[in-house]
C-alpha cells in the first residue's frame, strides 16, 4: 500500500503522456483523476495507520552503495509529519485534478493538449511526494 502511494501518479502520468493518443483525453482525465484520488485515499489510510498510531514505517528498496564502511540504502520513510502532509498535498491534487476536467473541456485545442496537460500534471503531485517520503539518509544529503 505504500509503495502504491509512490507508485500510482507514476503510472497515471506514463498511461496519459505516453499513451494519450491510444486512450483519448476522456481516457486520461479518467485514468489521471482516478490515480491521484486513490492516492489520496491510500494517504489517508495510511494516515490512519501511521499517523493516529505513531507507528512509522519504513521500506528499504534496494542498497545504493554497500561497502565495507558506508552503506547507502535507498528506501522510504513513513512517519507522522510525512503522512500529515501527504493528506493536504494529494487532496489539493485530487482536487485541481477534477475541476481542471471543467475548465479544460472548453479549449478548442484539447484534443491534441489535454492529453500532455493531464500528463504534465501529475508528476508535479509526485514531485511534492518525493520530497516528502524518502527515509532519512537521503532527506539530509538531498535536502
Amino acid at each position: 500500500m505504500y509503495l502504491a502511494i509512490i507508485i500510482l501518479p507514476l503510472l497515471g502520468s506514463i498511461a496519459s503522456g505516453f499513451f494519450g493518443r491510444k486512450i483519448g483525453v476522456t481516457g486520461a482525465q479518467i485514468i489521471t483523476c482516478t490515480c491521484v484520488i486513490t492516492t489520496t485515499l491510500l494517504a489517508v489510510v495510511a494516515f490512519f495507520e501511521v499517523g493516529l498510531n505513531n507507528i512509522p514505517v519504513s521500506i528499504e528498496v534496494f542498497r545504493w552503495i554497500d561497502s565495507e564502511s558506508l552503506n547507502v540504502s535507498w528506501g522510504f520513510h513513513f512517519d507522522s509529519l510525512t503522512v500529515s502532509m501527504l493528506i493536504p498535498v494529494l487532496v489539493v491534487s485530487s482536487l485541481v485534478h477534477v475541476y481542471s476536467i471543467g475548465y479544460m473541456s472548453h479549449d478548442p485545442r484539447g484534443c491534441v493538449t489535454g492529453k500532455r496537460i493531464y500528463g504534465g500534471k501529475l508528476p508535479n503531485s509526485g514531485e511534492l511526494l518525493k520530497l516528502k517520503i524518502p527515509n532519512h539518509s537521503r532527506k539530509v544529503i538531498g535536502g
